[in-house]
Protein backbone atom coordinates (compact mmCIF):
# COMPACT_ATOMS: atom_id res chain seq x y z
CA UNK A 1 0.00 0.00 0.00
CA UNK A 2 2.71 2.07 0.85
CA UNK A 3 3.85 1.95 -2.97
CA UNK A 4 0.41 2.65 -3.88
CA UNK A 5 0.40 5.64 -2.14
CA UNK A 6 3.06 7.22 -2.96
CA UNK A 7 2.15 6.74 -6.53
CA UNK A 8 -1.02 8.90 -6.07
CA UNK A 9 1.37 11.34 -4.79
CA UNK A 10 3.38 11.74 -7.49
CA UNK A 11 0.32 11.65 -9.67
CA UNK A 12 -0.69 14.67 -7.57
CA UNK A 13 2.60 16.70 -7.18
CA UNK A 14 2.47 16.53 -10.87
CA UNK A 15 -0.99 17.69 -11.24
CA UNK A 16 -0.46 20.33 -8.32
CA UNK A 17 2.59 22.12 -10.27
CA UNK A 18 1.29 22.64 -13.47
CA UNK A 19 -3.11 23.57 -12.99
CA UNK A 20 -2.66 26.82 -11.10
CA UNK A 21 -6.17 26.22 -8.83
CA UNK A 22 -7.55 24.49 -6.56
CA UNK A 23 -10.13 22.10 -7.56
CA UNK A 24 -13.78 21.76 -5.65
CA UNK A 25 -15.68 19.01 -7.73
CA UNK A 26 -14.44 16.59 -9.52
CA UNK A 27 -16.65 14.94 -12.71
CA UNK A 28 -16.27 11.54 -14.19
CA UNK A 29 -17.91 11.09 -17.14
CA UNK A 30 -18.76 7.73 -18.62
CA UNK A 31 -19.40 6.22 -22.02
CA UNK A 32 -20.35 8.59 -24.56
CA UNK A 33 -20.60 11.60 -22.71
CA UNK A 34 -17.00 12.82 -22.57
CA UNK A 35 -17.84 15.33 -25.00
CA UNK A 36 -20.62 17.12 -23.16
CA UNK A 37 -18.36 19.85 -21.56
CA UNK A 38 -19.32 22.83 -23.86
CA UNK A 39 -19.57 25.35 -20.38
CA UNK A 40 -16.05 24.06 -19.08
CA UNK A 41 -13.33 27.02 -19.45
CA UNK A 42 -10.53 24.61 -19.89
CA UNK A 43 -7.24 26.31 -18.21
CA UNK A 44 -5.39 23.21 -18.16
CA UNK A 45 -5.76 19.32 -20.50
CA UNK A 46 -3.40 16.28 -19.90
CA UNK A 47 -3.66 13.13 -21.73
CA UNK A 48 -3.64 10.33 -19.11
CA UNK A 49 -0.98 9.12 -20.42
CA UNK A 50 1.16 12.07 -19.36
CA UNK A 51 0.38 12.25 -15.89
CA UNK A 52 2.49 9.76 -13.28
CA UNK A 53 1.07 6.42 -12.58
CA UNK A 54 -2.32 7.28 -14.27
CA UNK A 55 -4.22 4.70 -15.97
CA UNK A 56 -4.91 4.63 -19.96
CA UNK A 57 -8.44 4.30 -21.03
CA UNK A 58 -9.02 1.73 -23.75
CA UNK A 59 -12.32 2.08 -24.09
CA UNK A 60 -14.20 3.51 -27.31
CA UNK A 61 -15.69 7.02 -26.95
CA UNK A 62 -13.16 7.51 -23.74
CA UNK A 63 -10.94 9.86 -24.56
CA UNK A 64 -8.55 9.41 -21.62
CA UNK A 65 -8.11 13.51 -20.72
CA UNK A 66 -8.12 15.18 -17.22
CA UNK A 67 -9.10 18.68 -18.05
CA UNK A 68 -9.11 21.21 -15.57
CA UNK A 69 -10.76 24.41 -15.38
CA UNK A 70 -14.32 26.38 -13.91
CA UNK A 71 -17.46 25.26 -14.31
CA UNK A 72 -20.64 26.99 -12.98
CA UNK A 73 -18.60 29.52 -11.46
CA UNK A 74 -16.83 26.50 -9.38
CA UNK A 75 -13.01 24.98 -9.80
CA UNK A 76 -13.47 21.76 -11.43
CA UNK A 77 -11.57 18.36 -12.52
CA UNK A 78 -13.18 16.47 -15.20
CA UNK A 79 -12.12 13.31 -16.36
CA UNK A 80 -13.04 11.96 -19.81
CA UNK A 81 -13.23 9.02 -19.85
CA UNK A 82 -12.64 6.33 -17.35
CA UNK A 83 -11.37 2.79 -16.26
CA UNK A 84 -13.05 -0.09 -16.03
CA UNK A 85 -12.71 -3.59 -13.93
CA UNK A 86 -13.26 -5.03 -17.42
CA UNK A 87 -10.12 -3.77 -18.98
CA UNK A 88 -7.86 -5.68 -16.82
CA UNK A 89 -7.64 -2.83 -14.11
CA UNK A 90 -7.97 -3.87 -10.23
CA UNK A 91 -10.37 -1.89 -7.83
CA UNK A 92 -6.96 0.19 -7.14
CA UNK A 93 -6.36 0.81 -10.73
CA UNK A 94 -9.94 2.22 -10.98
CA UNK A 95 -9.90 3.93 -7.97
CA UNK A 96 -6.78 5.97 -8.52
CA UNK A 97 -7.75 8.98 -10.18
CA UNK A 98 -10.36 9.34 -6.84
CA UNK A 99 -7.04 9.22 -4.63
CA UNK A 100 -5.90 12.18 -6.85
CA UNK A 101 -8.46 14.19 -6.74
CA UNK A 102 -9.06 14.01 -2.95
CA UNK A 103 -5.18 14.91 -2.66
CA UNK A 104 -5.53 17.26 -4.99
CA UNK A 105 -8.49 19.18 -2.70
CA UNK A 106 -11.47 18.12 -4.52
CA UNK A 107 -14.39 17.42 -1.69
CA UNK A 108 -17.26 16.75 -3.96
CA UNK A 109 -17.40 14.26 -6.83
CA UNK A 110 -19.93 14.28 -9.75
CA UNK A 111 -20.23 11.07 -11.64
CA UNK A 112 -22.13 10.01 -14.57
CA UNK A 113 -22.31 6.86 -16.31
CA UNK A 114 -24.25 5.19 -19.74
CA UNK A 115 -26.80 2.39 -18.00
CA UNK A 116 -29.16 -0.34 -19.25
CA UNK A 117 -32.84 0.78 -17.67
CA UNK A 118 -34.91 -2.06 -15.81
CA UNK A 119 -37.33 0.15 -14.63
CA UNK A 120 -40.09 -0.11 -17.34
CA UNK A 121 -41.04 3.14 -16.90
CA UNK A 122 -37.80 3.91 -18.11
CA UNK A 123 -36.97 6.01 -21.93
CA UNK A 124 -34.10 5.99 -23.61
CA UNK A 125 -32.85 9.37 -23.28
CA UNK A 126 -34.11 9.58 -19.64
CA UNK A 127 -31.39 11.39 -16.78
CA UNK A 128 -31.62 9.41 -13.83
CA UNK A 129 -30.03 10.08 -10.03
CA UNK A 130 -28.64 7.62 -8.30
CA UNK A 131 -30.32 7.34 -4.91
CA UNK A 132 -28.28 4.33 -4.14
CA UNK A 133 -26.46 1.08 -5.62
CA UNK A 134 -25.61 -2.41 -5.27
CA UNK A 135 -22.33 -3.42 -5.84
CA UNK A 136 -22.47 -6.88 -7.91
CA UNK A 137 -18.67 -6.88 -9.16
CA UNK A 138 -17.62 -9.34 -6.63
CA UNK A 139 -14.43 -6.65 -6.14
CA UNK A 140 -14.00 -3.60 -3.70
CA UNK A 141 -11.24 -1.11 -4.22
CA UNK A 142 -11.11 -1.24 0.13
CA UNK A 143 -9.67 -4.65 0.35
CA UNK A 144 -6.35 -4.85 2.03
CA UNK A 145 -4.52 -2.74 4.17
CA UNK A 146 -6.37 0.74 5.28
CA UNK A 147 -4.76 3.87 4.95
CA UNK A 148 -6.16 5.49 8.65
CA UNK A 149 -5.29 9.27 7.46
CA UNK A 150 -7.33 8.20 4.24
CA UNK A 151 -10.64 6.78 5.63
CA UNK A 152 -11.97 4.74 7.97
CA UNK A 153 -11.61 0.97 7.63
CA UNK A 154 -15.40 0.08 7.97
CA UNK A 155 -17.06 3.10 6.42
CA UNK A 156 -20.71 3.73 6.55
CA UNK A 157 -22.67 3.43 3.80
CA UNK A 158 -26.43 4.62 4.29
CA UNK A 159 -25.63 7.38 2.23
CA UNK A 160 -23.40 7.27 -0.09
CA UNK A 161 -25.06 9.63 -2.47
CA UNK A 162 -25.80 12.75 -0.19
CA UNK A 163 -29.35 14.06 0.18
CA UNK A 164 -28.27 17.54 0.13
CA UNK A 165 -26.65 17.25 -3.78
CA UNK A 166 -29.87 14.91 -4.67
CA UNK A 167 -32.14 17.71 -3.56
CA UNK A 168 -30.00 20.55 -5.45
CA UNK A 169 -29.91 18.17 -8.74
CA UNK A 170 -33.32 18.36 -8.60
CA UNK A 171 -33.94 21.84 -8.10
CA UNK A 172 -31.26 22.21 -10.97
CA UNK A 173 -32.93 19.48 -13.33
CA UNK A 174 -36.34 21.82 -12.59
CA UNK A 175 -34.88 25.02 -13.67
CA UNK A 176 -33.33 23.63 -16.51
CA UNK A 177 -36.79 21.96 -17.83
CA UNK A 178 -34.52 18.51 -17.37
CA UNK A 179 -37.04 16.05 -16.52
CA UNK A 180 -35.51 13.29 -13.44
CA UNK A 181 -35.99 9.70 -12.94
CA UNK A 182 -34.05 8.35 -9.58
CA UNK A 183 -33.75 4.80 -8.61
CA UNK A 184 -31.22 1.85 -7.87
CA UNK A 185 -27.55 1.50 -10.09
CA UNK A 186 -26.99 -2.11 -9.66
CA UNK A 187 -22.73 -1.90 -11.21
CA UNK A 188 -21.73 -5.34 -12.61
CA UNK A 189 -18.19 -6.02 -14.07
CA UNK A 190 -18.92 -6.29 -17.56
CA UNK A 191 -18.08 -6.21 -20.51
CA UNK A 192 -20.75 -8.88 -21.51
CA UNK A 193 -24.31 -7.10 -21.60
CA UNK A 194 -27.16 -9.06 -19.40
CA UNK A 195 -29.18 -12.56 -20.02
CA UNK A 196 -33.08 -12.12 -19.54
CA UNK A 197 -32.23 -13.96 -16.73
CA UNK A 198 -29.81 -11.78 -14.92
CA UNK A 199 -32.25 -8.71 -15.48
CA UNK A 200 -34.77 -10.36 -14.02
CA UNK A 201 -32.49 -11.25 -11.12
CA UNK A 202 -31.58 -7.28 -10.70
CA UNK A 203 -35.11 -6.44 -11.13
CA UNK A 204 -36.02 -8.63 -8.06
CA UNK A 205 -33.32 -7.12 -5.71
CA UNK A 206 -34.51 -3.71 -6.42
CA UNK A 207 -32.23 -2.17 -9.69
CA UNK A 208 -33.50 0.24 -11.74
CA UNK A 209 -30.40 0.88 -13.94
CA UNK A 210 -27.67 -1.34 -14.32
CA UNK A 211 -23.73 -0.21 -15.75
CA UNK A 212 -20.16 -1.63 -15.62
CA UNK A 213 -18.70 1.05 -13.53
CA UNK A 214 -19.45 3.85 -10.54
CA UNK A 215 -19.80 1.69 -7.65
CA UNK A 216 -15.95 1.36 -6.94
CA UNK A 217 -14.98 4.88 -7.51
CA UNK A 218 -18.55 5.56 -5.05
CA UNK A 219 -17.05 3.54 -2.57
CA UNK A 220 -13.40 5.02 -2.57
CA UNK A 221 -14.74 8.34 -2.47
CA UNK A 222 -17.22 7.54 0.56
CA UNK A 223 -13.78 6.31 2.47
CA UNK A 224 -12.51 9.27 1.56
CA UNK A 225 -14.82 11.79 3.07
CA UNK A 226 -16.54 13.35 -0.25
CA UNK A 227 -20.17 13.95 -0.99
CA UNK A 228 -21.08 12.16 -4.34
CA UNK A 229 -24.06 12.81 -6.84
CA UNK A 230 -24.11 9.87 -9.35
CA UNK A 231 -26.29 10.73 -12.61
CA UNK A 232 -26.92 7.46 -15.41
CA UNK A 233 -28.42 8.38 -18.65
CA UNK A 234 -30.60 5.39 -19.46
CA UNK A 235 -29.53 4.33 -22.73
CA UNK A 236 -31.76 1.50 -23.67
CA UNK A 237 -34.22 -0.59 -21.68
CA UNK A 238 -34.62 -4.27 -20.58
CA UNK A 239 -37.45 -6.11 -21.33
CA UNK A 240 -36.89 -9.84 -20.28
CA UNK A 241 -39.78 -10.81 -21.51
CA UNK A 242 -39.04 -9.58 -25.23
CA UNK A 243 -35.41 -9.24 -25.06
CA UNK A 244 -33.84 -6.74 -28.23
CA UNK A 245 -30.18 -7.37 -29.39
CA UNK A 246 -28.51 -3.72 -28.10
CA UNK A 247 -24.88 -2.48 -29.65
CA UNK A 248 -22.08 -0.26 -27.89
CA UNK A 249 -22.72 2.13 -30.91
CA UNK A 250 -26.41 2.77 -30.28
CA UNK A 251 -25.62 2.93 -26.56
CA UNK A 252 -22.76 5.48 -27.34
CA UNK A 253 -25.50 7.43 -29.63
CA UNK A 254 -27.84 7.54 -27.25
CA UNK A 255 -25.45 8.92 -24.67
CA UNK A 256 -23.97 11.68 -27.49
CA UNK A 257 -27.57 12.86 -27.77
CA UNK A 258 -28.18 13.47 -24.41
CA UNK A 259 -24.74 14.89 -23.11
CA UNK A 260 -25.16 18.46 -23.74
CA UNK A 261 -28.44 18.38 -21.58
CA UNK A 262 -26.02 16.76 -18.93
CA UNK A 263 -23.69 18.96 -19.25
CA UNK A 264 -26.28 22.12 -18.91
CA UNK A 265 -27.60 20.43 -15.76
CA UNK A 266 -24.50 19.83 -14.31
CA UNK A 267 -23.71 23.17 -14.81
CA UNK A 268 -26.56 24.48 -12.78
CA UNK A 269 -25.76 21.89 -10.24
CA UNK A 270 -22.42 23.56 -9.52
CA UNK A 271 -23.92 27.38 -10.10
CA UNK A 272 -26.51 26.01 -7.19
CA UNK A 273 -23.57 25.02 -5.09
CA UNK A 274 -21.53 27.94 -5.77
CA UNK A 275 -24.11 29.97 -4.60
CA UNK A 276 -24.62 27.99 -1.18
CA UNK A 277 -21.00 27.98 -0.25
Amino acid sequence: MADYRQMVDEAADFLEKRIGLTPRVGILTGTGLGEGTDTLDVCKAFDYREIPHFPISTVESHRGRLLCGTMGGMPVMVMQGRLHLYEGYTPLQVTFPIRVMRRLGVATLIVSNAAGGLNPAFRPGDVMIITDHINLTGANALIGPNEADWGIRFPDMNHVYDPGLLALARAAAEECGVPLRQGVYAGLTGPSLETPAEVRYLKTVGADAVGFSTVQEAIVAVHAGMRILGLSIITNVNDPDRPVPATVAEIIAVANAVAPKLNHLINAILQGMDAHG
